[in-house]
């Protein structure tokens, strides 16, 4: 699918797929903040059909808040809330489930019309289908993730295990539609070979991955409160305190633990996309990755100052809310930034007459 010149067809296929990544991370981002809400819980059932539309009346609304009134997180956590408490963290989670319905409405009806029309090339059906795939298993994933915050008496929260799966399979089919639209819309003359960038390029996603699951077990374990400080964590560098458990589950279980290691790889992070700029900078080209190169140290920096700023006010909660999820949101820009830089440097021949290392 890659030539010099796209044609009108595979444009239009391309538009429609960005179009897509622009809603998915959307999609993440109500997910946030009906994280940081406490809104994951208020809706109890899974209709696909029916619950389109919320409670139209007074009946549909206390039958509703009858029914989260089962829940351990209204017995253990909001048994004060009133049926206008309700409402307010039904919304989020209502509007979250009716975005993804938009979705796979803006995804099905332009995909009938392109295939109409016969837009698509013969070698675009498989990255199809399996687009539609990871969007139907990102929906089940999302449920099950609700009902492990239904199905135990005292979880007040679903779990941040599974928080952490939804939202890294939500990151990577944003990544592979993506990954599409670029096949679609760059041409061959704007690729760069160099083996050993894009290596270290994976090996950065790989470790900017991580970095984004412990953000998940951020934001499930609740874990900014617990050290609201910079740059100490309650006045030492090390994270003191282990989880009863102990031994290694503490690292993924214990706020403290998470805590620092999501504050450590981002450190490291820092200085591999620095590396990876002055690398990048030494590549003579006139290609894309010249003059986007800057893109992912800029946006690192501005997601470590953001990071801090959320850390620091993670015992407020309007504060947290809305920095957590400006956070969240340069995270994605960041991880897709590389994404791009990936594909836009191939593995092929160093040409070492315009390499200088």
């Amino acid at each position: 699918m890659k030539t010099d010149e796209q044609s009108p067809a595979s444009r239009q296929v391309a538009i429609w797929l960005l179009i897509g990544v622009a809603m998915m991370i959307i999609q993440v981002l109500l997910g946030g903040i009906t994280r940081l809400t406490g809104s994951g819980l208020s809706i109890t059932e899974w209709k696909p059909i029916m619950g389109t539309l919320p409670p139209l009346n007074d009946h549909e609304w206390n039958e509703a808040f009858d029914k989260y009134k089962q829940i351990a997180q209204f017995k253990y956590l909001n048994s004060s809330f009133t049926l206008q408490d309700f409402k307010s963290i039904y919304f989020w989670e209502w509007f979250h489930r009716l975005w993804a319905r938009l979705i796979g409405v803006a995804f099905i009806i332009p995909f009938i019309i392109f295939l109409i029309r016969k837009s698509f090339k013969e070698e675009m059906i498989r990255p199809m289908i399996i687009l539609f795939l990871l969007g139907a298993l990102q929906g089940l994933v999302g449920w099950v993730m609700v009902m492990s915050g239904l199905e135990y008496s005292n979880r007040l929260y679903v779990s941040h295990y599974r928080l952490a799966i939804h939202f890294i399979l939500a990151l990577g089919l944003i990544s592979y539609t993506l990954w599409f639209a670029l096949l679609l819309l760059i041409p061959e003359r704007q690729l760069t070979n160099h083996r050993s960038l894009r290596r270290f390029t994976a090996w950065i996603i790989s470790m900017l991955i991580v970095q984004l699951i412990y953000g998940a077990f951020m934001a499930g374990l609740k874990a900014g409160p617990y050290a609201p400080t910079w740059p100490d964590i309650n006045g030492s560098y090390y994270a003191h305190g282990s989880s009863p458990a102990g031994g290694i589950i503490q690292f993924f279980d214990n706020p403290l633990q998470v805590q620092f290691i999501h504050r450590s790889l981002a450190y490291v992070i820092f200085l591999l996309i620095i590396v990876w700029y002055v690398r990048s900078r030494a590549i003579q080209s006139r290609s894309l990755k010249r003059k986007t190169n800057w893109i992912p140290p800029a946006l690192t920096i501005v997601q470590i100052i953001l990071g801090i700023a959320t850390v620091l006010n993670s015992t407020d909660a309007k504060r947290l809310l809305w920095l957590g999820v400006t956070h969240q949101f340069v995270a994605m820009l960041l991880l897709l930034s590389l994404i791009f830089h990936f594909y836009i440097v191939r593995a092929g021949r160093t040409d070492l007459r315009t390499a200088r290392f």
